[in-house]
Formats: C-alpha cells, sequence, structure tokens
C-alpha cells in the first residue's frame, strides 16, 4: 500500500484548516449589533483578526495533539529520542509568517483608524457650554445654557486642540449635524445640547445625523463607550476630547464608563437613545418646555438664598442623578 506523502497530509490539513477559521471568524456571535457608521469598519478588523487567531489556535492545538499520538512513548520503549539539533528554514518560516501578519494587521489598523476619523487634525470649534464645563468652574455649569446666561457671560466658542474619533474623510472639514457637549462626573454622564439648551442625563440623537461629543471630565479619567457603536473615548479632566460618529438604527443602546474612576464605577451608566428624525424633533421641543419650566421656577426664587444643592435639585432628573450623588458632587468640589 502505498504511503501518502506527508506533503500531501499539509495541503489538505491547511485547506481544512483555512476553511473552518474563515467560517467561525465571519459567522460567531460574538460581538453586539452594529448601529453606527462606524460599526462595520471595526467588526471588520476583528473578523481578521479572529480567523487569523482561529487558524493559528488550529494549527498549534492540532499539532500538539498529532504528535503526543504519534511520537508517544510506546510500552517496552526505552531507548533515547532522535537527536535533533534544529532546523533553521523552519525556524525562519515560523518567524517570518507571524511578522508578515503583524505588519499587515498593522497596516490594516491604520486604514481603519483614518476612515473612523482618527487622523482629523486637532483644534476644532467647542461650545460655550463645553468650555463652562472645563475644571475650575462652578459646578452650575452642568446647568442649561438658559440657565447660565441668567448667572455668566456669554463665552464666545473658541478653537481648542482635540484628540479623539473626529470626522471622516468624507466629512473632513465639514460642520457636524449636531454637537453634544459631554461631561463625566463621579458618577454619571451630563449632556448638554448648546443648540436648544437641554441638559440630559441620556443622550438623544437622531439616526443618520453626523454627531460630534465634545468630551470633558470634571474630577477623574472616564471613558465614554457605546459597545453597539463599536466607539469608545477617554473623558480626560483639563484635555477636550472627541467622538464624531453616524448613528444607522434607531433604538436604546447602552453607555458604559471603561476607565476605572472610583468606588461608584460599575454603576456610571446611561443610554443613548437614537431615534427617527421626527421622534427626536418632538424629543427636544418636550424638553425644551420641560427645562424652561424649571428655569422659571428657578428664577422665581432668589439664587442667593439657596445652596448650590438646592439651586441644583431641580435639575438632577433631568441630569440623571440622584439626589445623594449630587450632593456628594457638591461636597466634593
Amino acid at each position: 500500500m502505498q504511503q501518502v506523502p506527508v506533503s500531501l497530509w499539509t495541503l489538505v490539513a491547511g485547506i481544512v484548516v483555512t476553511a473552518i477559521s474563515i467560517w467561525i471568524g465571519h459567522n460567531h456571535t460574538l460581538m453586539p449589533v452594529q448601529a453606527s457608521l462606524q460599526a462595520p469598519l471595526v467588526d471588520s478588523f476583528f473578523n481578521v483578526m479572529f480567523t487569523i487567531a482561529i487558524a493559528l489556535f488550529l494549527v498549534v492545538e492540532g499539532t500538539i495533539v498529532v504528535f503526543l499520538v504519534k511520537f508517544r512513548r510506546r510500552r517496552g520503549d526505552d531507548t533515547d529520542g532522535l537527536p535533533i539539533e534544529g532546523n533553521v528554514p523552519l525556524e525562519i518560516f515560523w518567524t517570518a509568517i507571524p511578522t508578515v501578519i503583524v505588519l499587515g494587521l498593522g497596516i490594516y489598523s491604520v486604514d481603519v483608524f483614518n476612515q473612523m476619523g482618527g487622523f482629523e487634525p486637532a483644534g476644532h470649534p467647542h461650545s460655550a457650554a463645553h468650555v463652562a464645563h472645563q475644571p475650575g468652574t462652578a459646578i452650575a455649569a452642568t446647568l442649561s445654557d438658559a440657565s447660565e446666561a441668567t448667572t455668566a457671560p456669554t463665552i464666545a466658542p473658541t478653537i481648542a486642540p482635540t484628540i479623539g474619533i473626529g470626522a471622516s474623510p468624507q466629512t473632513l472639514n465639514k460642520p457636524a449635524d449636531l454637537v453634544v457637549d459631554v461631561k463625566g462626573i463621579q458618577y454619571a454622564w451630563i449632556f448638554n445640547y448648546p443648540d436648544s439648551g437641554i441638559t440630559s442625563g441620556e443622550l438623544h440623537i437622531p439616526v443618520g445625523a453626523d454627531v460630534q461629543l465634545n468630551l470633558s471630565a470634571q474630577d477623574v479619567i472616564h471613558s465614554f463607550w457605546v459597545p453597539n457603536f463599536r466607539l469608545k473615548q477617554d473623558a480626560i479632566p483639563g484635555i477636550p476630547t472627541e467622538l464624531r460618529f453616524v448613528a444607522t438604527k434607531p433604538g436604546t443602546y447602552p453607555v458604559v464608563c471603561a476607565e476605572l474612576c472610583g468606588g461608584y464605577h460599575g454603576s456610571m451608566r446611561t443610554q443613548v437613545i437614537v431615534h427617527t428624525p421626527e421622534e427626536y424633533d418632538s424629543w427636544r421641543t418636550e424638553n425644551q418646555i420641560a427645562q424652561q419650566h424649571n428655569l422659571n421656577q428657578v428664577v422665581a426664587i432668589n439664587p442667593a438664598d439657596l445652596s448650590t444643592s438646592e439651586f441644583l435639585a431641580p435639575h438632577t432628573h433631568d441630569m440623571g442623578i440622584g439626589a445623594a450623588t449630587l450632593e456628594s458632587v457638591v461636597m466634593s468640589h
């Protein structure tokens, strides 16, 4: 009986491993539902890495299993093993292949980063509210623009150097459809809409809109992460950062702080609600009316007679934080 050449077995094994790796790499369910224009870019890169990882796992573990069976010690065999001193071509091969893979993934990742907007030049306009939210200002700056107008002079938009995910090559030098100032505090996210004066504890955006988030932090480093958008960006005290994206699927998605920021880090969660354009217009109108009503209640009372926590109390629900959290924030500042 003619023995099958090792090279043929290797070819067959390579075809099987490749087929299995590609299938698993593109049919897994490890990632949540895609809900942004940037998500497919990240998922494609992840699928390539996962496919390569599966292939390497099958080759390495498969070789170990084959060698365990084929070269196992037989009963009564007390002889020494073959005196193998090395194989230079094999060592070059298994060094060159990982090098090529790493270089290829590096080039691919740079391309994905560029398409997502990571190479946008620094220096972008930020609203007055975002400037007011920088550390060193009063906690009352987290209120809506309307309430700020009653207690502080108007601050013109400024050009501040930023880092993060900005405009993609297709939207470079084009203003975003919606700008939201996002502030991280222990332990909540506060969203301020400069164009409408709305302050909320949830992020509301219209589907298909080019959204720019201007991120800042009041106290420590936080990390704004939306798994369904495949986007994550740190909010750093004193350093403005940016996150720009387009949501593609209406729905409600979790927002998580991905940076250990204190004892209640695990509870620093909120959600982003992606509306249809009509639903978003309705939400904005309703909240403008509600917050104007709250503002009138605050103005009717002499702010000088109130403590900071009492002054902010009517807004805690809109900010998505509880009274206890508000009190702790006020006491810490």
